[in-house]
């Protein structure tokens, strides 16, 4: 079975698909969440993260990679995660801040670039990033190309990198 198949089974209610999809998919999640989340959290991560996907498969309506799909599922449990435990999202501040007046000052400093985007950046934000829906359906929604949402995704990402003060490498 493909992976559309898998999520339509699982959603279902075929257990023996949820296995699969988990076999397949779980160790290249918890390699990419070792990077930023504790050792004692991965395996915590991934489970709540196919927990979600039995919950959620139902509601799947295709229109990009199933891995996109997932990830998407495993970085919003990451989250959930981290605050449930009191810890800070990698992704909102740069990794040198640890303490609360860097934190503080690095999110001012994400406020403020994010204030001066334009209103199809902070759409393309808010898609993309805060309700985290898969590139083809940014593109459907606003109406351009997947091509030119990831070209302007690239562009955004450098443009709160630099605000931040992140590096170019990331």
């Amino acid at each position: 079975m493909n992976d559309d198949e898998l999520i339509a089974a699982v959603g279902a209610g075929d257990q023996m698909a949820l296995k699969t999809l988990f076999e397949r998919h779980a160790p290249w999640i918890a390699g990419r969440l070792r990077r930023t989340l504790p050792v004692d959290a991965v395996e915590d991560v991934v489970q709540e993260t196919f927990i979600a996907v039995w919950r959620g498969a139902g509601t799947y309506t295709g229109g990009g990679e199933v891995g996109g799909w997932l990830w998407g599922i495993a970085r919003r449990q990451a989250v959930n995660w981290l605050r449930k435990h009191g810890r800070v999202a990698p992704e909102i501040v740069p990794a040198v801040a640890r303490d609360p007046a860097t934190v503080a000052i690095a999110r001012a400093d994400l406020q403020r670039a994010v204030a001066t985007l334009g209103i199809e950046e902070s759409e393309l934000l808010r898609l993309l990033y805060v309700e985290d829906r898969p590139v083809a359906e940014v593109a459907q929604a606003l109406d351009i190309p997947a091509g030119t949402v990831k070209s302007r995704a690239f562009r955004l990402r450098r443009t709160l990198q630099a605000a931040l003060g992140i590096g170019e490498g990331r």
